[in-house]
């Protein structure tokens, strides 16, 4: 199916108006802004409970995207005390790559650049650099030359977790603003390998993907696709999806390579096509319209991210219709999602799900039909994004 089929076939739902953003952005914020006495220089656990953020410390891979919407309230409201936060998160992030407090695995990317290279950016804070590039640098360890991909999890080298993931995609950008700010090659030309695999393996014939990919840690040989939070092997997790989405949509922003923008938009279409009447995805689209099963709002704050991300590098036309599919998303959550009551404690983003068990995917249930930390950020980014021409963190 056609994306202009697609976009019509969906036109239930309309694009959102400034007015509608603005609002959205200022009921984002003020929970910000409600829960900083709340996690009083602690960080919210990654998924909520009954409704409510547990306080934890930053040992978690979610921990900077709270640190992300601290800097996402700053940049709305200009107001001192998100500053003030964020660069004292910005050295608790130094202090926890420097003793190692559960870092070995491969989510640099999400802690480090709406934390630190956020810091970097928008106050030029040193410590946020230092801290940054050290992330990067624990990155590049855990790249494996046979295969050519980043490790996610586990052991190096051991064969029950010698395998990519989707949701790295988000974290290569890291390197790239190493080699920007550094001069230093090596991180780009780890991260570009990575894509590569990443582009060559994860994508299905239908450009539905994988969530994860195994290879062999002796011959670098790939083996097969596999799920770890999907409902099936073969089943296309939503949030998977959308990491496609955004991923190859900054993929392709740093290298300009055509087949990353096809792959984008064939990704798109695939996640398009699955999507229910509402525009909120299930957590996995095994599930259709109808279904009981419990929905994924964040997928659906990626995706949009992705489409107008994606937009900034397209002609006018065809930009034009991935703003207004990213918009009808954000509209979308809005109208279902959005916490409009506000309470300390609770989240931005309703209906979440961090991990659904299931047969195939081994997992417990953590977070079903709750907030979760990194549904929060990205729908706050794609706001941001939707009222200005905004300067990304990653």
């Amino acid at each position: 199916m056609k994306q202009e089929e697609l976009i019509n076939g969906l036109s239930a739902v309309r694009p959102m108006e400034a007015e509608e953003i603005q609002e959205a952005l200022e009921l984002a914020v003020s929970q910000v802004r409600r829960n900083l006495p709340f996690f009083n220089g602690g960080f919210p656990g990654a998924c909520s409970r009954d409704g409510l953020y547990t306080r934890t410390a930053n040992d978690d891979w979610t921990n900077g995207f709270y640190t992300g919407m601290l800097w996402l309230s700053y940049e709305e409201t200009g107001e001192v005390v998100f500053k003030q936060e964020a660069l004292r998160q910005a050295d608790d992030f130094l202090e926890r790559i420097q003793k190692r407090i559960v870092v070995d695995h491969h989510d640099m990317g999400f802690l480090y650049s709406p934390s630190c290279v956020a810091a970097y950016k928008l106050a030029e804070y040193e410590t946020g650099k230092e801290a940054a590039l050290m992330a990067a640098d624990n990155l590049l360890g855990r790249f494996q030359d046979k295969g050519g991909f980043f490790q996610a999890w586990g052991l190096l080298g051991a064969a029950e977790n010698y395998r990519l993931i989707v949701d790295c995609l988000l974290n290569v950008p890291l390197l790239f603003w190493a080699t920007q700010v550094t001069g230093e090659e090596k991180y780009r030309e780890k991260a570009v390998i990575h894509i590569e695999t990443s582009m060559k393996y994860l994508l299905r014939e239908d450009y539905s993907t994988y969530h994860t990919y195994y290879f062999d840690p002796e011959t670098g040989e790939a083996l097969r696709g596999a799920t770890q939070q999907g409902n099936r092997n073969d089943s296309i997790w939503a949030r998977g999806q959308a990491w496609g989405i955004y991923g190859s949509a900054l993929s392709y922003g740093v290298l300009r390579k055509e087949e990353y923008l096809d792959i984008f938009r064939k990704v798109t279409d695939c996640f398009l096509e699955h999507l229910p009447e509402d525009l909120v995805p299930y957590w996995d689209f095994d599930f259709r319209e109808g279904s009981s099963e419990p929905r994924d709002s964040s997928s659906g704050a990626i995706a949009a991210c992705g489409m107008l991300e994606m937009a900034a590098y397209l002609p006018d036309k065809e930009a034009d219709k991935y703003r207004e599919m990213g918009s009808k998303l954000l509209k979308a959550l809005t109208d279902t999602c959005l916490n409009r009551e506000g309470n300390a404690g609770s989240g931005i983003l309703q209906h979440g799900t961090y991990a659904k068990s299931s047969p195939e995917n081994g997992v417990s249930d953590s977070g079903v039909d709750e907030y979760t930390l990194w549904g929060d950020y990205f729908y706050m980014e794609g706001l941001t994004r939707l009222k200005r021409n905004w300067v990304r963190y990653w």
